[in-house]
């Protein structure tokens, strides 16, 4: 094998010739051209710094480390290709979420419909409701965006038929909604947080990253939601519902 050098550095090898010479299983010749002598490998070339120190120690083999990489390279036709590091633990609890997530903007989507209807007419809490059940849709599709980025497989299961009828004897429709909305805000966080705590989550920063964007916005959303419910206790069931329905309308 021959190496093009240039005349300087060629100088500087026939300079260097001899038991001083820091390329010991190099030749220099006079075409300016380095061969390796017989039985030589690159790999026994001596690289030395600025400082004339050598610079001893490998590092990093990629064809050597590859190796064992490639053993994990699944061959079978319906393996994920992406796949590398997520646990079974962690792809069933995010398709455990996903079915929570619909669930929930199932309800919410009940909420609206029974909201929109002529005879209740509160059109900004009809609005409120869709928003939400287009919320937690989208929640839902993060997850499972997230869950094909990881090489998973996104498995969607059954999810309850909601009430249709929000009409509370005592509290009025508005008040019941907005309660029941409060606890499904809670009890989804709680399942976000029973996501949050899977061995795979704790260990690995991307995924609680965007986990932790989805818990952010439910956080914000219970205490958006608190303060409605406090306002509708104060209002009760009377004409003050009007009102505040067009302030979620305006």
């Amino acid at each position: 094998m021959a190496l093009k050098i240039s005349p300087a550095f060629s100088s500087i090898l026939a300079s260097r010739a001899g038991d001083n010479n820091p390329f010991p299983s190099v030749s220099s010749t006079s075409n300016s051209v380095l061969r390796l002598k017989t039985g030589s490998s690159p790999s026994a070339l001596v690289c030395r710094a600025a400082n004339d120190k050598p610079l001893t120690g490998v590092v990093f083999q990629p064809f050597e480390e590859v190796k064992k990489e490639l053993d994990l390279v699944p061959t079978t036709p319906n393996a994920s290709l992406a796949r590398h590091k997520f646990v079974d633990d962690c792809e069933a609890a995010i398709n455990e979420q996903i079915n929570v997530e619909y669930n929930v903007s199932y309800v919410y989507h009940a909420m609206y419909a029974y909201f929109d209807r002529d005879n209740v007419a509160l059109k900004g809490l009809a609005k409120f409701f869709k928003e939400s059940s287009v919320e937690e849709r989208e929640h839902a599709e993060k997850l499972m965006e997230y869950q094909n980025k990881r090489g998973g497989k996104v498995k969607l299961q059954s999810i309850l038929m909601p009430l249709s009828e929000f009409d509370h004897a005592e509290k009025g429709d508005a008040l019941y909604a907005m309660e029941l909305a409060l606890s499904l805000e809670k009890l989804v966080n709680e399942k976000l947080l029973n996501l949050h705590s899977v061995r795979h989550f704790s260990s690995f920063p991307p995924s609680l990253f965007a986990l932790q964007r989805i818990i952010i916005e439910r956080v914000e959303a219970i205490k958006m939601i608190s303060e409605y419910v406090a306002q509708l206790r104060r209002i009760g069931k009377g004409h003050g519902v009007w009102h505040f329905d067009q302030t979620l309308l305006n």
